[in-house]
């Protein structure tokens, strides 16, 4: 029970790492199916075209369901173009704010993306396929050889002996396409560790006081969700029994659209003001003006939007 214990804890801790790890473990699995199963180079003219699409289009649609799956983006979209807001961002406006939420929404959507092509890359199916169909791959592999190299270089991908013998001064298309996939995987890794540098060098916050946030983000999120269903469930009850039976429904507190839209806002931490979401400082502020709401949001800073995408893990 203690090993079970800790393993969900460390689960916890790391969800983020491990979320990343399951999706990519996904698509390099989706990968495989694909290019086994499905994958079938025509090795003719349309080399070029069938290669093309089996290499990025998967690639384009993983990226399309990132965003459609990030519910930090549907937050941010919900709304905004209602007709008394004329399509603003914020309730200030602030393009600022939607762009920072855009670039933290696209970095987790390209994590699919690029996983089916690095693994895709390394696989070489793919890129050998439309590579041999390439009239730029055909120029440099068939220099000073011949038209017969041409129509043999689209027939590569069905024969494996006709690499060796055409590519012999040249890497062969597998080659080219492994060595790809390996730099695309350095550049990665290189860029990842770059942006965590950089989030956690321009973070408001000190490390300890992050943690604390990201638990309270975490807290508050399945509290307001839980509250929630509760107040749901009470206030159909309610609607349901004066329904059935006719009678005049009894008072019952519930929050204004007013109240719903202050809370909605994406939060971005404020120096001058210790709250840690929305909610927190709507509650503070004893759920006062919006004037007292949108202070300190009329200038956001590159440091509170950078370090929201680190507090935003709870996903709420």
């Amino acid at each position: 029970m203690d090993t079970l214990h800790r393993a969900l804890d460390f689960c916890i801790r790391h969800q983020t790492i491990l979320g990343y790890s399951i999706v990519s473990l996904l698509t390099a699995a989706t990968e495989y199916i694909f290019s086994a199963v499905v994958f079938k180079c025509p090795c003719n003219s349309g080399n070029m075209l069938y290669g093309s699409v089996f290499l990025i289009v998967p690639a384009f649609i993983l990226f399309l369901l990132g965003y459609m799956v990030n519910p930090r983006m549907w937050r941010l979209l919900t709304g905004i173009c209602a007709p008394e807001k004329s399509c603003s961002c914020s309730p200030r406006g602030t393009w600022a704010n939607c762009l920072s939420v855009l670039l933290q929404v696209t970095v987790r959507a390209v994590v699919a993306p690029l996983t089916w092509l690095a693994v895709a890359l390394l696989k070489a199916s793919f890129y050998e396929c439309m590579a041999s169909g390439s009239s730029l791959i055909t120029n440099l592999v068939c220099k000073d050889k011949g038209k017969e190299c041409h129509k043999l270089l689209v027939k590569m991908p069905c024969d494996a002996k006709l690499s060796a013998n055409i590519s012999s001064e040249f890497l062969s298309l597998q080659a080219q396409s492994q060595l790809t996939g390996w730099f695309l995987i350095i550049a990665i890794m290189i860029a990842t560790l770059i942006l965590k540098c950089i989030s956690r060098c321009c973070s408001p916050v000190s490390y300890l006081q992050l943690k604390f946030w990201k638990i309270y983000s975490k807290k508050e999120c399945e509290l307001f969700e839980a509250k929630a269903k509760e107040h749901a469930s009470k206030l159909s009850e309610i609607n349901v029994n004066c329904f059935f039976e006719a009678t005049d429904p009894a008072p019952f507190q519930t929050p204004s659209n007013e109240d719903w839209r202050k809370i909605s806002f994406l939060y971005a931490f404020n120096l001058q003001e210790q709250h840690y979401s929305m909610l927190h400082k709507y509650v503070n502020t004893k759920r006062g003006s919006s004037i007292r709401l949108g202070k300190g949001h009329q200038n956001p800073t590159v440091l509170e939007f950078v370090d929201e995408a680190i507090a935003s893990e709870s996903g709420f």
